[in-house]
């Protein structure tokens, strides 16, 4: 794994500050959350009123939340929102009332397996209040009344979304999207927010060949929205990627998207097999983040998925356990490594055509080989210029050559870079 580095630091920070904020997949919490990430880059938020179709869903009403508890016969809060955004059950509709604890069991939501952990439960779609606790508190609670308050709104108003572009050479897009819904949660989904919003950034530094598009959106209907309201444009989104629970020190997982060889596909596990990280490459299932809604048939797009231990696969998913400490400015630098890597490839990968493809064209008179001399890669650099003008022929691209030679990829683009300029390839 990458060493601290001060961008790891920030992007740590960043999820430092997003944490305390109570996210659903509408309200408040969201905008709090873009208003903070549009610090660190400029955002284009949309709005979608309440009730507006979108493919086979409907935008919700809003959901916004100013304080909860339960209290006891003393007016002491037992569980208290204002400790943490997960002690409600998401969505919750408002409640008033003084009801005996038999009658508040069927509103409690606990882990036994883990019973200092409070769990993460919601209720988008079906009117319904409750409360998560640790399954200890709940066991020290004695018999007795309890004052039960939640102090929310649902009501007609907008689902919020916010992307930002990195403008490329060409019109053709790469988007990267990670969900925004998630309350306290530090891993799933803070870092890949924390992630993106750094690559951002760095992509903004370069010149890129494509167009890198940005989603900040809440998860499913945030995605579905966006594709709804984006139908006539999606033809432009070449390659995508979601980033998801990208902090955690677990191997690095690559999942494919549905075509299954799609160029991101091949990209990201060329990448991660290069570097001889530890990782794992999965096949696409339709269950997990929002490429199950980019790869949906009638879309079927190249989006594939990265994260570090894939979502339900660690005992800290959707609790409380899934604080700060759970995430690390290391493991969140090492996936920004690898996206930037990934990208790279990318944003180089081409297909040529050889101009002198009768025999092997003399490269001594045109200075290519001088110009590798005292390089302590001459060899490689060579094989990776016949390797290049062998396979020039309008059907393979840099990324066959580098798999076929089993050179590396910069490598061969560069030998490509040389070659084109001699005039021996074109595009």
């Amino acid at each position: 794994m990458a060493p601290v580095t001060a961008v790891g630091e920030e992007m740590h920070a960043l999820v430092e500050r997003l944490y305390p904020l109570c996210r659903s997949i509408t309200g408040d919490g969201v905008r709090a959350t873009l208003d903070i990430v549009g610090e660190y880059l400029p955002l284009n938020v949309h709005e979608v009123p309440t009730g507006t179709q979108v493919l086979d869903w409907t935008v919700p009403q809003e959901w916004n939340i100013r304080d909860a508890y339960i209290a006891d016969s003393t007016g002491r809060r037992v569980v208290d929102f204002a400790a943490s955004s997960l002690h409600v059950l998401g969505y919750s509709v408002p409640v008033s009332q003084t009801m005996p604890l038999s009658e508040l069991r069927e509103h409690l939501h606990t882990l036994p397996d883990h019973p200092s952990w409070v769990p993460y439960r919601t209720s988008y779609y079906k009117p319904e209040w409750g409360f998560c606790l640790a399954q200890e508190t709940l066991d020290a609670l004695p018999d007795g009344d309890y004052e039960v308050r939640i102090d929310s709104t649902l009501a007609d108003g907008h689902l919020t979304y916010a992307e930002h572009v990195v403008p490329g050479q060409v019109a053709d897009e790469v988007i990267v999207s990670c969900h925004t819904c998630h309350p306290s949660l530090a891993n799933d989904n803070l870092a890949g927010i924390a992630v993106a919003t750094f690559l951002a950034r760095a992509l903004a530094q370069q010149t890129p060949y494509y167009t890198y598009r940005f989603i900040y959106a809440p998860g499913t209907i945030g995605a579905i929205t966006w594709l709804a309201r984006n139908a006539e444009r999606v033809d432009r989104v070449k390659h995508g990627l979601v980033l998801a629970c990208a902090g955690d020190t677990g191997q690095l997982t690559y999942k494919r998207s549905r075509r299954g060889d799609a160029e991101i596909d091949r990209v990201l596990r060329h990448v991660l097999a290069a570097s001889e990280r530890p990782h794992r490459v999965d096949e696409f299932t339709p269950y997990g983040y929002d490429e199950r809604q980019y790869c949906s048939p009638g879309f079927n797009l190249g989006v594939g998925s990265l994260s570090r231990t894939p979502y339900a696969g660690y005992p800290e998913y959707h609790t409380s356990a899934d604080n700060l400490d759970f995430v690390s400015p290391e493991a969140m630098a090492d996936t920004l490594a690898v996206c930037r890597e990934a990208f790279a490839v990318l944003d180089r990968n081409r297909r040529y055509l050889n101009l002198s493809p009768y025999g092997e064209p003399q490269l001594g008179r045109r200075g290519l080989y001088d110009a590798l001399g005292g390089r302590s890669d001459t060899k490689q650099a060579q094989m990776a210029m016949l390797w290049v003008l062998n396979l020039s022929d309008g059907e393979h691209s840099l990324l066959d050559v580098a798999e076929r030679s089993g050179l590396p990829f910069d490598s061969v683009a560069g030998a490509a870079d040389a070659l084109h300029e001699a005039g021996l390839i074109k595009t």
